[in-house]
């Protein structure tokens, strides 16, 4: 299956994960890295070349940390400008129609932190809800998210190198 992953990470070069997991899918082939934040460091998206990217995909990713309960911003105006009317969504935009999509992102916080009683409050799968949204209103295939928490902790090279292969072995299936 051919997966694109679109990349949303502000300063990749200092990430310990995201960083991690991109360098080890670009080894794999049939997954397209696609790095938002090196591709458009002003903010202009070329809405046109993204759709066409987009298409030739049968599997799109979301890659990305998780700040303050969603993604970074270029990957929001991402969706905001190329998920269009007409294209991604309404009567005849059928473009994203039976793609799977999944979101793969990393916490800073433990996985005990986002959970009821946790001091995030809510879990994952209900933090996450806006992207099944999207998937939803696309008609693509939500899937299982891909999640690394605890990013902000100590980590050992293996932690760090077990979840990129990890990854990797989802994104062959």
């Amino acid at each position: 299956m051919k997966t694109l992953v679109i990349l949303a990470h502000p300063n990749l070069a200092s990430s310990r994960i995201n960083k991690a997991w991109a360098e080890r899918l670009k080894k794999e082939e049939n997954v397209h890295v696609h790095d938002l934040y090196a591709n458009y460091p002003d903010f202009k998206i070329d809405v046109e070349k993204e759709q066409e990217l987009v298409v030739q995909f049968d599997r799109i990713v979301f890659q990305f940390p998780f700040y303050w309960y969603s993604s970074p911003a270029l990957l929001k105006e991402w969706q905001d400008v190329v998920l269009t009317y007409g294209w991604a969504y309404g009567s005849k935009g059928t473009k994203l129609h039976g793609k799977e999509f999944i979101v793969a992102t990393s916490t800073g916080g433990p996985a005990e932190a986002y959970q009821e009683g946790g001091y995030n409050r809510y879990p994952m799968s209900n933090l996450l809800l806006p992207f099944q949204a999207t998937a939803n209103l696309t008609g693509m295939k939500f899937q299982t998210p891909f999640l690394f928490q605890g990013a902000g902790g100590e980590l050992s090279e293996k932690v760090i190198q077990d979840s990129a292969e990890n990854y990797a072995q989802l994104l062959r299936q």
